[in-house]
């Protein structure tokens, strides 16, 4: 059982919030297609190093045994520890124009209580608009752009960003309960779900983060330098490229979701949902077929072998 105790903690040299900024929401939960989320996430940390205005308590809100926290040991000896942080920051995009940051980990606990407070110090900042993004796998080729869903109040987002409406139940994360909490509370609250390729979701692909700070600049108006994370992209599709170029059943696979989804997206089917059965090939499929490819490599030109695909 979680320890009971306030949700959070106000950190005592927080710098002043000014009122009326946009409020970005990256939490790690459920899924995180292409490492989406956990990417956008470390490049909040290491390139705009927000300043911690409130930190959520783990031992109310974390499952520890289900996310163990991470420990050093230094030959004899215990060095450091880092739990998992989960902090409302203020944060400076490329511009130096500032906005308010809520991220880390999702809560395993107290999803009630911890969308009230987040609602209600929202408020107290009087944000402008709350945006939040997370990833799923889709049959969709990764020659096209990652296409996304768009949900929320602000129809303007919404109409011109979903390439896909589907009516359907899912597992929440503790993001769609802010979003629906948020919009009933009347807020200009908007959710991206990135469409990413599923043969590519159990990999850290950089063309997700891009897709994921796209939105969140197309909801903000923030700018964010993303030239790194592009150069990265560009070294992991010509890797895949030549891992599909070299190999005539994952160019048959790659083909037929190409086909697909241009079709799709002209229109072509519409009424039709985007996930299609039967002849597209699974996620495993391809990724078993990868990994046979590069089976055939010579050493030392497999350095994706057993971190790139799913097993």
């Amino acid at each position: 059982m979680p320890a009971s105790g306030p949700l959070y903690e106000r950190v005592a040299s927080a710098p002043p919030v000014p009122g009326g900024l946009p409020l970005i929401v990256a939490l790690t939960g459920f899924t995180d297609a292409g490492g989406a989320v956990s990417q956008v996430i470390d490049f909040f940390r290491e390139q705009l190093h927000p300043a911690p205005v409130v930190s959520f308590v783990n031992d109310v809100l974390l499952d520890y045994r289900a996310r163990r926290p991470v420990i050093s040991f230094q030959a004899d000896h215990l060095t450091d520890y880092r739990p998992p942080r989960l902090e409302l920051s203020l944060a400076h995009d490329a511009l130096g124009h500032p906005f308010v940051l809520l991220y880390g980990y999702e809560p395993d606990f107290a999803w009630d209580s911890f969308s009230e407070t987040v609602v209600g110090l929202a408020e107290g900042l009087q944000v402008s608009s709350v945006t939040w993004v997370h990833a799923i796998p889709m049959p969709v080729p990764h020659t096209r752009p990652i296409g996304t869903t768009v949900s929320g109040t602000r129809s303007e987002l919404t109409q011109a960003h979903s390439v896909w409406q589907p009516h359907t139940q899912v597992p929440a994360t503790v993001g769609h309960l802010l979003e629906h909490r948020f919009a009933q509370a009347n807020a200009r609250v908007c959710g991206f779900v990135l469409l990413v390729p599923h043969y590519l979701g159990d990999t850290d692909y950089p063309g997700a983060a891009i897709a994921a700070l796209d939105s969140l600049s197309v909801a903000s108006g923030l700018v964010f330098d993303s030239d790194a994370l592009r150069e990265q992209n560009r070294e992991y599709v010509e890797k895949v490229d030549e891992q599909v170029s070299g190999s005539e059943e994952l160019s048959a696979m790659l083909h037929t979701l190409e086909e697909r989804y241009d079709a799709y997206m002209a229109g072509s089917n519409l009424g039709q949902p985007i996930i299609h059965e039967g002849d597209l090939p699974s996620a495993d499929e391809i990724a078993a077929e990868l990994e046979r490819f590069l089976a055939t490599r010579p050493s030392g030109e497999d350095e994706w072998r057993g971190r790139s695909f799913p097993e």
